[in-house]
């Protein structure tokens, strides 16, 4: 499962499980859309990859498969591509 990451890697927003904003590449780097798409330019800054629109996952798997509570922060932010 995903681990979904709690928070923007650029601007630290926060970004609940079940957050529609959250943006993730394969490798699960997590940014928030509006970084996704005004800064990032729609790839990930770490890896290269296709930033897409996390999965919300289903409120009965939560227990199963609870989110992450490590938040990831870039150092300074992410700049502008």
């Amino acid at each position: 499962m995903p681990e979904l990451r709690p928070n923007c890697e650029c601007c630290d927003r926060d970004l609940p499980p079940g957050s529609r904003e959250a943006m993730i590449c394969t490798c699960e780097c997590t940014f928030c859309a509006a970084c996704a798409r005004d800064v990032l330019h729609g790839t990930c800054p770490n890896c290269g990859g296709e930033l897409r629109r996390r999965p919300v996952r289903p409120a009965a798997l939560l227990a199963e498969g609870p989110p992450s509570t490590r938040r990831v922060l870039k150092a300074g932010g992410c700049r502008s591509a």
